[in-house]
């Protein structure tokens, strides 16, 4: 076991890759970096100051070196090794259960799936136990099947070559510190019906937030969100036609003064959308760390105003105030309409109190 972290100790991995044709010329580095599950630049830089990356049968001479359609890399990387979802007894918050899905209440702190990092204590791990399945690993999933199981595997499988675990009945996720609503598929076919739902975006799906600042009454945001070139875990606004194209539609439910409460709606789903989004029109989510949200953005930052927005900032835990408010969508097996909706949780609803009480009408 690692002792600097609670993962194990890491295992060594042979990964061959064959630059296809028409690849333009590329520093190997970035190459090695964005077609390596879990890798970042410097670990890669690493292992080629090391000497375990090859080109061609030689050793890669430098971490700025090109490569060229046609050329045949071989990488000795260090992994850690692939995750078990073992079932845990940890309570959910259920809102609806029958034979096909499931639709659960996700709490702030609670990663979706196990991941590098996040071995244990995640939905899946919960889920499992709640099902009465046991432990699953990424060689077994291949062999097994939703009534194994008693959620989807239909799609639960390594999405790509090195991905360290399964994700049985997910069919959309939400960001560990996000709170909702969260439907799971017990059945393949849930899985699938539910899945071209949210392809045809046809789910109806509604967030509430705390922003800082006010914004216009009623707008919408859209444009190309892709990985930050600076930063591979946040996501930013990119040119046209460069990552994926996003749209968001929002509304003011309560004016706080220097902060408002704002319902979003997701015409489509990326990866942290609405976070983005909200900081791209100068009203990031309160608490937000990644995007700027866990300072003062409006109104006075000194004296007792500084203290009480540190109170608030601390009470959240922190994290972001963002909450999947409402979930609809058409049961897969009886063509229902079905609309779930979870309040507010206590950290969320408790900022906004104090937020109306002693800031709105500034």
């Amino acid at each position: 076991m690692n002792p600097d972290s609670n993962e194990p100790d890491p295992i060594e991995t042979v990964i061959e890759l064959e630059v296809p044709p028409g690849q333009s010329p590329v520093r190997i580095d970035l190459y090695l970096t964005d077609k390596t599950a879990n890798a970042t630049r410097t670990k890669v830089q690493r292992a080629i100051k090391e000497g375990r990356v090859e080109v061609n049968g030689a050793l890669a001479s430098k971490v700025s070196m090109p490569v060229q359609p046609g050329d045949r890399i071989r990488c000795t990387v260090m992994r850690p090794p692939p995750i078990e979802i073992v079932p845990e007894d940890i309570p959910l918050s259920i809102l609806y259960e029958d034979d096909t899905l499931l639709v659960v209440d996700k709490p702030a702190g609670m990663v979706v799936h196990p991941a590098y990092g996040h071995r244990s204590g995640t939905l899946i791990n919960a889920l499992l136990h709640h099902v009465g399945a046991g432990p699953l690993s990424g060689d077994e999933i291949e062999d097994t099947d939703d009534d194994d199981v008693g959620l989807s595997t239909a799609t639960a499988g390594p999405r790509y070559e090195g991905d360290p675990t399964v994700r049985p009945g997910l069919v959309h996720r939400l960001d560990k510190d996000t709170t909702g609503v969260m439907v799971v598929a017990k059945t393949d076919v849930a899985a699938a019906h539910l899945g071209k739902q949210f392809a045809d975006r046809t789910i109806r799906r509604r967030y509430l937030a705390l922003v800082w600042g006010v914004p216009e009454a009623k707008g919408r945001v859209e444009g190309w969100l892709g990985r930050s070139p600076r930063d591979r875990k946040k996501v930013s606004v990119r040119p046209e036609g460069e990552g994926k194209w996003a749209a968001t539609t929002y509304e003011v439910v309560d004016d706080l003064g220097t902060t408002a409460l704002v319902r979003f709606r997701l015409e489509t789903g990326r990866t942290h959308q609405i976070r983005v989004h909200a900081q791209s029109i100068g009203h990031p989510v309160f608490g937000d760390v990644t995007y700027g949200g866990d300072r003062i953005v409006y109104g006075a930052a000194e004296g007792s105003r500084k203290a009480f927005m540190r109170n608030l900032f601390t009470r959240l835990g922190p994290r972001q105030a963002l909450h999947a408010s409402t979930l609809g969508f058409v049961h897969p097996t009886t063509g229902e309409e079905m609309d779930f909706e979870a309040p507010l949780p206590e950290d969320m609803a408790w900022v906004v109190e104090r937020l109306r009480k002693v800031e709105a009408g500034r």
